[in-house]
C-alpha cells in the first residue's frame, strides 16, 4: 500500500519535460509501426506514400516536441505545426499527426506571452498549408480544411479554458492565504490585547500602591514582588505567543501546554487580589474530557473581565464563576460597584468585542453590561467540544 501511494509522488516530482516524454515516444512508435502507416490524420486527399527518411523526419518533428510542450509550448506548436505541414504536403499520413491537437491544447493553455499573435500565425500558416494542399491534391471540398480548422480551432479554446480555470483556482487559493493570514493577525492581536492589557494593569495599580507603602517595608516589599511577579508572567505569555509565529511551532516542542486552561483561572484570581481587589472565586463541576477551544476563550473572559474591574472600579467586590457542564462551560465576572474610578483610562471596548467575537465562533453567547443595582457582569456560555 505504501509503494502505491509513493508511485504517484515520485512520478509528480519528476521533472514536467520528463513526464511530458513518454506521450511523445508513444505517438513516434504508433508512427514507425507499418500496421499504422497511412492511417493517421489526412487532409487535402494527397496518395499516402510510402514511409522513408522524410517520413522519420515529420515524425520526429510532430512527437519529440511534446516533450516541452508545458516548457515552451510556443517551440512545442511551432516544431509539430512545421512537422505536420511536412507530413501532409508529402502524402505520409502518420499517427504523429495526432501531436497537433495537443499541441494547439498546450499552446492554449500553458502560452504566457504572444497568445494572440500566435493564434493568428497558426490561423494564417494553416489557410497557406490549405492552398498548397488543394494545388496538388485532387481538390477536396473547402468544407473539409475548414471543418479541420474549426477542430483545431476547438483544441485551442480548450487550452485556453483549461487557463483561465487554473488562474481562476490560483487566485482563490490566494484569497483564502490571505483571508487566513487576516485571521490569524486579528486572533493575534486580541491574544497580545488580551495578555498585555492584564499583566501591565495589574503591574500599574500594584506599583502604585506601592508608593504609599514606604513607611511599611514589609508591605512594599510584598507590592514589589508582586509586580516582579507579574512582569515575569507577561514575558512568559508574551513568549508563548510569540511562539505562535514560529514557522517551527508545534513540531514537537517540549515545554508546558501553550493554552491556558480554565484551570490556571485561579493565578489570575491571586494576580488581581494582589493588585488590591477583593476577588471571591467559585469553580463549579468537572472540566469534559475534550473542551477544544473553550478553555482558552473562558480563561481570556475572566482575564479580561478582571482586567476591567481593575481599571474601572477598583477596590470593589468582585465574583468570577466558573461552572463546567457537559457540554459547555459557563463564566460570570461581576462586580458591585463599589469601588473608586478615580484615574482609571477610558477603554475603547476592544476587548469586550474581542471576547463577543470569540464566543460567537465557538457558537455560544456572549454578555457584558451594567446591573440594576450598579456594578457590571461579564457572562459567557462557551459550548465545550470545539476544535481548536
Amino acid at each position: 500500500m505504501i509503494g502505491r501511494r509513493r508511485v504517484p509522488e515520485l512520478w509528480h516530482r519528476l521533472d514536467v519535460t520528463v513526464r511530458d516524454l513518454p506521450l511523445g515516444i508513444l505517438l513516434l512508435v504508433a508512427s514507425a509501426m507499418p500496421a499504422f502507416h497511412g492511417n493517421g490524420t489526412e487532409i487535402g486527399g494527397l496518395p499516402t506514400r510510402p514511409a522513408d527518411a522524410l517520413a522519420g523526419v515529420a515524425a520526429v518533428l510532430q512527437c519529440a516536441p511534446l516533450a516541452v510542450r508545458r516548457r515552451w509550448p510556443l517551440v512545442c506548436l511551432t516544431l509539430v505545426s512545421c512537422g505536420f505541414a511536412l507530413d501532409q504536403l508529402c502524402g505520409y499520413h502518420l499517427m504523429a499527426g495526432t501531436a497537433l491537437p495537443i499541441a494547439l491544447l498546450s499552446a492554449g493553455s500553458y502560452l504566457e506571452r504572444y497568445r494572440h499573435a500566435t493564434a493568428v500565425a497558426f490561423s494564417v500558416a494553416f489557410a497557406a498549408l490549405a492552398v498548397a494542399l488543394d494545388q496538388r491534391g485532387p481538390g477536396k471540398p473547402v468544407a473539409e480544411f475548414v471543418t479541420f480548422y474549426l477542430v483545431m480551432a476547438l483544441a485551442w479554446g480548450v487550452g485556453v479554458w483549461m487557463r483561465s480555470a487554473r488562474v481562476a483556482e490560483a487566485e482563490r487559493r490566494s484569497r483564502v492565504a490571505e483571508d487566513a493570514r487576516a485571521a490569524e493577525r486579528t486572533r493575534i492581536a486580541r491574544e497580545l490585547h488580551d495578555v498585555v492589557t492584564h499583566h501591565v494593569t495589574a503591574m500599574v495599580v500594584q506599583a502604585e500602591a506601592a508608593r504609599y507603602l514606604t513607611a511599611s517595608p514589609d508591605r512594599l516589599d510584598q507590592s514589589l514582588s508582586a509586580v516582579s511577579d507579574t512582569g515575569r508572567r507577561a514575558i512568559t505569555d508574551l513568549r508563548h505567543l510569540l511562539d505562535l509565529l514560529n514557522p517551527d511551532h508545534g513540531s514537537g516542542h517540549g515545554g508546558e501546554d501553550r493554552t491556558p486552561p480554565v484551570g490556571r483561572v485561579l493565578t489570575l484570581v491571586e494576580q488581581t487580589r494582589l493588585a488590591g481587589q477583593p476577588v471571591e472565586f467559585t469553580e463549579e463541576g468537572t472540566p469534559p474530557a475534550s473542551t477544544g477551544s473553550a478553555d482558552l476563550v473562558a480563561y481570556r473572559v475572566v482575564q479580561e473581565a478582571l482586567t476591567n474591574a481593575l481599571k474601572y472600579d477598583h477596590g470593589s467586590r468582585t465574583s468570577v464563576l466558573v461552572r463546567h457542564g457537559e457540554r459547555e462551560i459557563i463564566v460570570e465576572v461581576g462586580t458591585d460597584g463599589s469601588g473608586s474610578r478615580a484615574g482609571s483610562p477610558g477603554g475603547s471596548g476592544r476587548g469586550l468585542e474581542g471576547l463577543r467575537r470569540r464566543v460567537d465562533v465557538l457558537g455560544g453567547d456572549f454578555s457584558a453590561g451594567h446591573r440594576s443595582g450598579g456594578g457590571f457582569l461579564v457572562r459567557a456560555r462557551i459550548p465545550a467540544g470545539s476544535p481548536a
